[in-house]
């Protein structure tokens, strides 16, 4: 008998193959048990990259067999959140939802009441709280190296300006496509994890390439109770990128211009066991100080297993 928690993943695309299954696979009390995709290549992906896991076609297979499994991670196209964690629900299992958690905060509100009801574990996967740069603010701010922050600044921004079609760029009724419901939940749930409720909200949302079907553009002002302004980005059409994080404060400035690297190293197929992992050199560290009196300051490793 194992007492791992046994993982059902539900989606094999970018978010499952890249984000969830190596990090399940690499993370000590954990087990891959089951994956769920009914691409045939992509099920066929899964056997080779996860031989020990069971690989099935169909949901049913997983909500049919609740004491085969501990947990259900929900991968799945945006649309399909919602029913998929109810169903996960139903079935007497803990749940794991990627963002954005729900399209709507009263559908949110009902997927949370129902696991209440049931006394189950349900949680929005927003491993970016542990991306290298997050962690070093946090350490920064724990230390007071800052002073008062009053303005933090965030950005996701890339160069597409052909869009790429598919469901993230789809304006489909309930499918919560665009960028203010991808990148932007990551840039909208750091600033509140760093710096607390929000008293007001200001946004723009735009479609600036030709064909886009949903937002390609957006930025989001926050408030915060506690007096700090956030103002974050994401863009597909930056021909100039922005640095990726700027926390300005009354005794210095931070800023890091490079992005946590734990994406591509997934991309290139790499584990978060790897010895190193999430470890940056010191040419992608950031900048602290005032002016020109900056210097390098020690970037934290990204750590997505910590999740």
């Amino acid at each position: 008998m194992t007492t791992d928690v046994r993982v059902a993943l539900i989606g094999y695309g970018l978010a499952g193959a890249c984000f969830h299954a190596p990090t399940i696979a690499a993370t000590p009390g954990l087990s891959l048990a089951t994956i769920v995709t009914a691409s045939p290549q992509r099920r066929e992906r899964a056997g080779h990259e996860h031989p020990a896991a069971r690989v099935v076609d169909r949901v049913d297979a997983v909500f049919a067999d609740p004491a085969g499994h501990d947990l259900v991670v929900v991968a799945t196209p945006n649309s399909t959140h919602v029913s998929l964690a109810l169903a996960a629900l139903a079935a007497g299992q803990a749940v794991v939802v990627d963002k954005p958690f729900a399209p709507t905060a009263e559908e949110a509100r009902r997927v949370v009441a129902e696991a209440r009801r049931r006394g189950l574990f349900l949680s929005a996967y927003h491993q970016r709280r542990w991306d290298s740069e997050t962690l070093t603010l946090r350490r920064l701010l724990a230390e007071g190296a800052l002073g008062d922050v009053l303005r933090f600044e965030s950005r996701f921004e890339r160069w597409r300006p052909v869009p790429m079609g598919g469901w993230r760029e789809s304006d489909a009724p309930g499918g919560a496509g665009g960028l203010l419901y991808d990148l932007g939940t990551h840039l909208v749930d750091q600033a509140l994890h760093l710096f607390g409720p929000v008293a007001r909200v200001y946004a723009e949302l735009d479609r600036r390439r030709p064909g886009s079907a949903t937002d390609d553009d957006m930025f989001v002002a926050l408030t915060h109770a506690s007096g700090v302004r956030s103002h974050l980005w994401a863009s597909a059409l930056a021909g100039h990128i922005g640095p990726r994080v700027r926390a300005l404060g009354t005794r210095a400035a931070y800023v890091k211009r490079d992005a946590d690297g734990q994406e591509a190293a997934l991309l290139a197929g790499e584990r978060p066991d790897l010895p190193g992992w999430g470890g940056e050199p010191p040419a992608r560290w950031g900048l602290l100080g005032v002016g020109d009196a900056v210097t390098p300051v020690r970037s934290e490793p990204g750590a997505y297993q910590r999740y």
